[in-house]
């Protein structure tokens, strides 16, 4: 059952990893272009901004989980590398306890801002409703807690070799 569940992670985590890299070449792409219309054809289109923002909001909460799973999130370690290796676990345990708590928190927070904002048109982008804008948020912060629930399970992703694609040997 552990190793199923691995393997759908270490999926998950590609996926995850191809999404939020392909709005960040979106965002980087959508956004010279409405600078370019706007400054020199002097015609302000109305699409670049919120297409941008959607993306970033993409790469930032389903990126946020990617970097949690690989360990490069952004960690102040002057203490407890200094604890010793006992204290150490203590506190990576209790680190990804507070990282559960929040991802439950924004998950539960941010399917109701969806769904209060589900009918909302974005003025600037008509095809898109706000509620749906804000779809990466409920959806990163359930892959980062399917994450930490590995975490705490099977231990970091960073320390297990990975046998062959797909599958991961603890």
């Amino acid at each position: 059952m552990a190793r199923y569940y691995l393997s759908s992670m270490d999926i998950l985590y590609r996926i995850a990893m191809w999404i939020s890299g392909i709005a960040l070449l979106l965002m980087v792409a959508v956004i010279p272009v409405g600078i370019f219309y706007r400054y020199a054809l002097n015609q302000a289109l109305s699409w670049p901004e919120p297409i941008s923002i959607l993306c970033m909001v993409t790469f930032t909460f389903i990126g946020a989980a990617v970097s949690y799973r690989a360990g490069s999130h952004i960690a102040v370690a002057m203490v407890t590398d200094r604890l010793p290796p006992l204290w150490q676990k203590v506190a990576s345990t209790l680190a990804d306890l507070l990282m559960l708590a929040l991802s439950l928190f924004i998950l539960v927070y941010s399917i109701t801002l969806c769904r209060d904002l589900w009918e909302q048109p974005v003025a600037d982008f008509p095809l898109l409703t706000a509620g749906a804008s804000y779809l990466p948020l409920p959806i990163g912060s359930a892959i980062t807690l399917l994450f930490i629930l590995e975490r705490l399970l099977m231990g970091p992703q960073h320390h297990r070799q990975v046998v062959a694609f797909g599958t991961s040997e603890t």
